[in-house]
């Protein structure tokens, strides 16, 4: 028998799955992915090793940014490269971590102003270095193979000033096997495996036909819409070779090297390498010639195997000397948390190496030997079933690392800088003062030459040299040599800083910001000192031309060619990098504005007027700025507007129409300030509004005016957003034609781009909030108490909605079409192909009634019986050719029935003009007009009938399972639901039936309605706070909001400071800078009555509590819950320290606990199309269950996810998540874990220590450790996922049972029964509320409960216990199931057993102790055993196949591919009429999501 593992629910497809029979993941040859090649081209697999010590640290290649110059020779036609992944270090048998990217600043600055290749891009200046350090992917996946793609590019950091060429890497992700030590890496030979790209699963079939041949360019541009099928294939070969280094002072070490790289990717490595990372100004050499920077290895002349490159110190300039100061300053900060805390530099925040002791790989190998030595198992009481207590310390505990070395105590520049000019000549480039551990103060001198000591003091300048007259060309050696302190905890701090995980320091795309932080003293820190008063607009210090032109570098990325798949990858990185970068400058910037530090552009008119521009981004504030919103709300429509509009763009730039622009926007909340960033149009300031507007209307469609140039840019976005293109009247009552809503401004910049700008109402407005008189809405919307006068008139429909609907349509649509078609062909009697297309749509006879349960669960974005029903019915539509005028007859009434523009085939669109107040329509439209206006209240009647009843079906199933706030807003905004239907979810789940199993989400969605109620009061409360008052006005706030005690007083700013002379009110302030003190008369009474009253306004919801104590007691909340909601949600953060929130004699909160206010970013996130298409075949092929396949797949998805979102990314994040998952199942438990940890560390990195994500990561970690024999290190972290929980949630969630029983089954192995019990029967009683007594995890739940009973010898309640579970499975499952069977035989067991017990005993009763007992045989459960339950909880199985079985698997799953090729190839040669409408966007948002708001894990993957 071989033993094949595959998951629960790929059993249901066992009929189609082929289970390989893996002996270890490298057991066999890896199959490529298309047509064999000879495996000796590729030397194996390689891994990234990074000189330093032998098991870490890791180098940096850089990226490459971009340079269209074909000149780069390529091998072969269709630019294949050879090269590929390298090794690094002085063994590459002993690799470490795989790399990831880790450019300093100063690194970055190393390499060459950035001039780019032939001034192509004039706008591309270099990448902010923090960002850059992430952009790089890391070493190649499990598929060995890197893609050396055709334009050479270069990061915007690193580009040189010559035309070089260069080869983009897709380095796959970090994923590379890590071979343990003294261990061949498990991977094997791999063939040279060829990457495809195409847009679909079926695209992927490799086990079809012979290879393609490579084409030239792969893709042609196609319509945005339209599906692409082209395939492009690229050939990887890996060739790289070893040059030994010669560094100044140390011994000589050889590394390995790719002809691909730059020099320049060498004096990273050397850079981040322990022994030479504290040299920056350095060139290499061989045989005595300097090698340029930016040429490729294989350009240089005489570099080969064994050659030898020289470490030549060069002589500092000021630029170089500077960077060699932030050099070291980062050295000495490597393992200061601080930058994390304070939410700077895309810095975040990481725990797990506190539960795990370091790295997983090294420790399973160190304490495998000693795993049954006694584990500590006990949890802290907090985390046991049924604590009251929630204490925040543990969220942040303390990591030893942190408590720093301290090498200096200050390192700063001097006030004698900068050098008088008779210094400057000679060579003194600037001055540093340092004092030293030992408290000795010195002065130090950087010259060209090097650093010295000179004879300066405070308050005397003298620049001679002092004694030691030593000369050091590195500073690190001068305070070596001045310092034995210094020279000892550097050397060891280096030692640390090498060892930690590559993903604990890499920067983040986007900045994540923690809403606590612990007490942390301020030190002296003279890089961000500086970094402060230059305000840092664009990195002066790197950069030639000053600030950055943003909006030229937003559109040149997005006008690079993409073509294929390599130019593809570079335009997706370009515009990923583009946007990461200027988030960030924007964000500075909008906090810099509301702070008051940017002097208006029209400063004489009021604060609220003002409008900004600071490094090139133009900034306004959320306010109604002369009536313009005057008609929609004012500004509360003004506050609205900017999000809106950054839909809009969102929904364009994902459409992607060449030749049409849209500005950079980001939308920034900070101190209760809504700031508006976006990119300047190249002009625009120089002329009016009315001039430069020719396409749409500045006056809200009085004005109208129209561009043919524009109409057909916006008619391409047209089928893909669902937009109608129609006509409208302008002032002169002209008709005047528009492809987009009247606010939607065309204006043609100087640069001669078309940009569209104001997109917020791309999408139709939403009826149920908007009355318009004499209109009345379908019944299902009057019955919910619809239309509700919103507070503003800018509500719509979401672009899910739009899309579900569409396609609900597009499924009513070919039912009525394939009906009728069918009635007519059943009368002829004709072909027999109806009959069997027949017996699929028996099920729906009634032809208007809607498809309910499809339309409702559209998970991802719609759900999949639906497809397969519409695939059927739109084979039946197309056999019917059209020419038959029946036929014709039947499509065309299909289409009246569904609202379709078009009478011969399925279209829907929209008019996003029905109902805007102010805007007319031509006589000649009324019929459309009407028409539209029906199906916008068809719209509407869709989200109230099918949307929100198929979510809360969906709670009811647990399909989904939110766990905080955030992710209950993500799972509505899935299926197109707004947060301001919160109120209707939150009614539909109190009258459904099964109420007490939706317990759970009416706690969640309680908490959200409160928290978000109280966000809406925060924001007008604080734009009256001035900035000296603003701690002591959230301090008070939190205590009205969250404190029991009855009357909390404000404390002023201290009176004894309060300036006499105040009196005279300056009236134009910078807008956070109001000085009343209105805030401070706010009662904690006051407070929850607006709140109460907001959800009832905004809501419509009643909430039934007049202070915090009567909300958590009504509604089951937890204040800590609360808390952590609101200060997400308003960028607070508080100090780290446990909180009396029920005190009633003293507040909860002073001013000392608010440390700081963050701001809340809203930004566009750029997707990695290919890679996403990638992961989408990699998971139905898992689903399918080709898990080898589905592997590859994956990897390759990493491949591309790295290469365009460097190594930190949430979706990079979904599919380590997935690899750990298929290498579990596999069995290569070691890959599993190695992944799993970077899911659990990049969770952490990019969503949050806490985010629902993020635990269930931390839960999938403790499996593989447990599987690994890791037994203790599994139990912390399943009691840290435990803790997390109860933090954000509580103890009341579904999930708490999953997590209970892995914690009770862990316990269980090492003998902890009556601990394990404790979890066990917490976990059978969430299981019972949640799922009901008679379901089968319930079941499930007896047994294990069962187990425990047994092991400890009380066989009477093992028995009830396993009575109950036998019951539910007899009546589930009936008598003849497996499960009834198992339960019943163990029930015969436990019997046996406690008879023999019960003999024993009337032994030991009859004879005394002197009887002949033979001992009692209690076996402790065996981990093999506790493994197979924990597989069984998680979701993985094992299935026994025979041999023979798997042949005939095989046999009949390639029969079904073949039918399926026959068929897809006749629908190839019918092409059914353009029926199928193009979900654009939905899907992808469904599938790309937060996998929080999904099912626990993939689909494919969960039991």
């Amino acid at each position: 028998m071989a033993w094949a593992r595959v998951c629960a629910s790929c059993c249901r497809q066992l009929a189609e799955a082929v289970l390989p029979t893996p002996t270890g993941v490298g057991a066999e040859e890896r199959t490529p992915l298309l047509g064999p090649t000879p495996a000796s081209q590729s030397p194996g697999p390689s891994i990234w090793r990074v000189p330093g010590s032998p098991d870490a640290g890791f180098s940096c290649p850089t990226n490459c940014f971009i340079s269209s110059d074909p000149l780069w020779g390529g091998s072969g036609e269709a630019g294949l490269s050879p090269g590929g992944s390298f090794t690094r270090g002085p063994e590459a048998t002993r690799a470490s971590w795989p790399t990831a990217v880790l450019a300093d600043l100063e690194q970055d600055a190393r390499q060459g102003e950035c001039a780019l290749p032939r001034a192509a891009m004039a706008g591309l200046a270099p990448l902010k270095p923090e960002a850059n350090q992430s952009s790089s992917p890391g070493p190649t996946s499990c598929m060995g193979a890197k893609v050396e793609a055709q334009p050479r590019t270069r990061d915007m950091g690193s580009a040189g000033p010559e035309p070089q060429s260069g080869g983009l890497r897709c380095h796959g992700g970090p994923v590379s096997p890590e071979p343990r030590k003294g261990r061949r890496p498990t991977t094997p030979e791999l063939p040279s495996v060829m990457l495809l790209n195409g847009d679909c699963p079926e695209s992927l079939k490799k086990e079809e036909g012979p290879a393609e041949p490579p084409r030239e360019n792969g893709l042609d541009e196609t319509e945005p819409g339209e599906e692409t099928t082209g395939q492009e294939v690229i050939v990887i070969q890996d060739t790289g070779f070893s040059v030994k280094i010669l560094a100044p002072g140390i011994e000589p070490f050889s590394l390995q090297v790719s002809p691909q790289e730059m020099v320049q990717e060498i004096h990273q490595v050397l850079m981040d390498r322990e022994d030479t990372c504290h040299r920056t100004c350095f060139s290499l050499h061989l045989d005595g010639n300097m090698l340029d920077h930016f040429s490729e290895l294989r350009s240089v002349e005489g570099l080969q195997e064994g050659s030898v490159l020289r470490v030549v110190e060069e002589p500092y300039t000021v630029r170089e000397a500077r960077i060699h100061v932030r050099h070291v300053r980062d050295l000495l900060k490597s393992l200061d948390p601080s930058d994390a805390f304070n939410g700077v530099d895309c810095n975040s925040l990481s725990f797990l190496s506190v539960f795990t002791d370091g790295d997983l790989g090294d420790s399973g190998k160190r304490k495998k030997g000693l795993e049954m030595d006694p584990i500590d198992c006990t949890p802290p009481e907090y985390i046991l079933p049924g604590s009251r207590e929630r204490p925040l310390c543990p969220l942040q505990p303390q990591n030893r690392d942190w408590k720093p070395l301290q090498c200096l105590k200050v390192l700063t520049m001097s006030g004698w800088n900068p050098p008088p000019g008779n210094r400057r000549m000679h060579g003194d480039l600037m001055y540093l003062f340092v004092i030293t551990a030992e408290d000795r103060q010195v002065s130090i001198t950087a010259s060209t030459r090097g650093f010295y000591l000179n004879q300066s003091t405070a308050y005397h300048f003298n620049p001679k040299p002092a004694s030691p007259r030593f000369l050091s060309h590195s500073l690190v050696e001068l305070l070596n040599q001045i310092s034995p302190t210094f020279k000892k905890n550097f050397a060891a701090l280096q030692k640390k800083r090498v060892q930690r995980h590559p993903f604990e320091r890499i920067a983040t795309p986007f900045q994540v910001y923690s809403w606590t932080a612990p007490q942390a003293e301020h030190a002296m820190d003279c890089v961000r000192a500086e970094d402060a008063y230059t305000s840092r607009l664009g990195y002066e210090e790197h950069i030639p031309g000053q600030t950055r032109d943003w909006n030229e570098e937003l559109q040149t990325t997005r006008e690079l060619p993409r073509k294929n798949l390599p130019e593809r990858l570079l335009r997706e990185r370009a515009i990923f990098k583009v946007h990461s970068d200027f988030t960030a400058a924007a964000t500075r910037g909008a906090m810099a504005v509301i702070d008051g530090n940017v002097m208006a552009i029209n400063p004489s008119e009021e604060t609220k007027m003002q409008m900004f521009i600071w490094n090139n981004i133009f900034f306004s504030l959320g306010f109604d700025v002369r009536d313009h919103y005057k008609d929609f709300g004012g500004d509360v429509a003004a506050y609205v507007a900017p999000t809106n509009d950054l839909n809009g763009v969102r929904t364009y730039n994902a459409v992607d129409v060449e030749g049409l622009y849209t500005l950079g926007t980001v939308v920034v909340d900070y101190r209760g300030y809504r700031v508006t960033a976006q990119s300047i149009i190249p002009g625009i300031l120089e002329r009016d509004q009315e001039q430069s507007v020719i396409y749409g209307s500045i006056d809200f469609g009085k004005t109208v005016v129209s561009h043919p140039r524009y109409l057909e840019l916006l008619e391409r976005t047209s089928r893909p957003l669902k937009i109608l293109r129609h006509r409208v009247l302008n002032d002169r009552d002209e008709e005047v034609e528009l492809c987009s809503s009247v606010e939607c401004k065309g204006i043609i910049g100087n640069d001669g781009r078309h940009y569209i700008l104001d997109l917020l109402r791309t999408f139709p407005p939403d009826l149920n909030f908007l009355p318009v008189p004499g209109e009345t809405l379908p019944e299902e919307c009057t019955r919910a108490g619809f239309p509700r006068a919103h507070r503003h008139k800018l509500c719509c429909l979401r672009q899910e909605l739009v899309d579900a609907f569409v396609e609900h349509r597009y499924l009513l649509f070919m039912k009525l079409a394939a009906l009728q078609l069918m009635q007519q062909k059943a009368s002829k009697m004709e072909s027999p192909t109806s009959l069997e297309n027949g017996d699929g749509l028996s099920l729906e006879s009634k032809p208007d009634a809607p498809p309910a349960p499809e339309a409702g669960g559209e998970e991802e974005g719609s759900s999949a019986s639906g497809l397969a029903t519409v695939k059927e019915l739109a084979e039946t539509v197309a056999s019917d050719d059209g020419t038959d005028p029946r036929g014709r007859e039947v499509i065309r009434n299909a289409c009246k029935a569904v609202g379709s523009i078009s009478s011969t085939a399925f279209d829907v669109r929209f008019n996003p003009d029905i109902f805007s107040p102010g805007v007319r329509f031509p006589e000649s439209c009324q019929e459309e007009v009407r028409d539209q206006k029906q199906l916008l209240k068809d719209a509407a009647a869709f989200l109230l009938s099918c949307q929100i009843p198929g979510l809360v079906k969906d709670f009811t199933d647990h399909a989904v399972l939110p766990m905080d706030g955030a992710t209950l807003a993500e799972v509505m905004r899935q299926r197109g639901i707004n947060m301001r239907y919160l109120g209707k979810v939150l009614d539909l789940v109190m009258r459904s039936p099964a109420r007490d199993q939706l317990d759970h989400i009416y706690k969640i969605g309680i908490g959200e309605l409160i928290t978000r109620s109280a966000k809406h009061i925060f924001k007008t409360y604080l734009q009256g706070v001035e900035l000296s008052g603003l701690s002591a006005a959230i301090s008070h706030f939190l205590n009205c909001f969250l404190s029991s005690y009855p009357n909390p007083v404000a404390h002023l700013p201290a009176d004894e400071l309060i300036s006499k002379k105040r009196n005279r009110r300056r009236r134009n302030r910078p807008p956070g800078a109001a000085d009343n003190t209105a805030w401070a008369v706010m009662t904690p009474q006051e407070l929850w009555k607006n709140i109460c009253q907001e959800a009832k306004n905004y809501f419509d919801f009643s909430l039934e509590c007049e202070t915090v104590d009567q909300a958590v007691e009504t509604y089951g909340l937890q204040k800590i819950t609360l808390l952590r909601e609101i200060s997400l949600k308003t960028g607070i953060q508080i100090l780290l320290k446990e909180y009396s929130f029920d005190s009633r004699h003293k507040p909860a909160f002073t001013e000392e606990d608010v440390l700081n206010i963050f701001p809340v970013v809203k930004h566009v996130n750029p997707k990695a199309s290919d890679a996403f298409h990638f992961f989408q075949s990699g998971q139905a092929k898992v689903q399918q269950g080709f898990l080898k396949e589905g592997c590859e797949l994956i990897n390759e998805a990493l491949n591309l996810f790295n290469n365009v979102y460097g190594a930190m990314h949430v979706e990079i994040c979904a599919c380590l998540r997935l690899l750990a998952r298929l290498h579990y199942i596999m069995g290569d438990y070691a890959e599993a874990l190695s992944n799993q940890q970077k899911a659990v560390l990049m969770s952490e990195r990019v969503m949050g220590i806490e985010h629902p994500n993020t635990i269930q990561e931390y839960m999938h970690l403790a499996l593989y450790c447990f599987a690994s024999s890791q037994l203790s290190t599994a139990l912390s972290l399943l009691y840290r996922a435990r803790y997390l929980t109860l933090l954000v949630f509580g103890e009341d969630h579904p999930e708490m049972a999953l997590l209970d029983n892995n914690i009770g089954l862990v316990l269980h192995g090492v003998m902890e029964y009556d601990l394990s019990l404790r979890f066990l029967e917490n976990a059978l009683a969430v299981s019972t509320k949640y799922h009901g007594p008679k379901s089968l995890k319930v079941a499930l739940s007896h047994h294990l409960v069962a187990r425990v009973y047994e092991s400890k010898a009380e066989f009477r309640s093992a028995l009830q216990h396993e009575k109950e579970g036998y019951t539910i499975y007899k009546t589930q499952l009936g008598e003849d199931h497996e499960k009834t069977k198992e339960s019943s035989e163990y029930l015969k067991c436990l019997t046996q057993q406690a008879v023999a017990l019960q003999r024993t005993m009337n032994e030991i009763y009859r004879n005394g102790s002197s009887a002949n007992i033979p001992p009692l045989k209690f076996t402790a459960p065996s981990m093999a055993s506790v493994l197979e339950q924990l597989n069984v909880i998680n979701g993985i199985l094992f299935i026994p196949l025979s041999q023979k079985d798997l042949e005939n698997l095989k046999a009949e799953v390639a029969r079904r591919q073949q039918l399926q090729e026959a068929s897809r190839n006749r629908d190839k040669a019918e092409e059914p009429m353009a029926t199928e409408p193009e979900p654009v966007g939905a899907s992808e948002d469904a599938a790309t999501q937060p996998p929080a708001a999904k099912d626990p894990s993939s689909p494919s993957l969960q039991g």
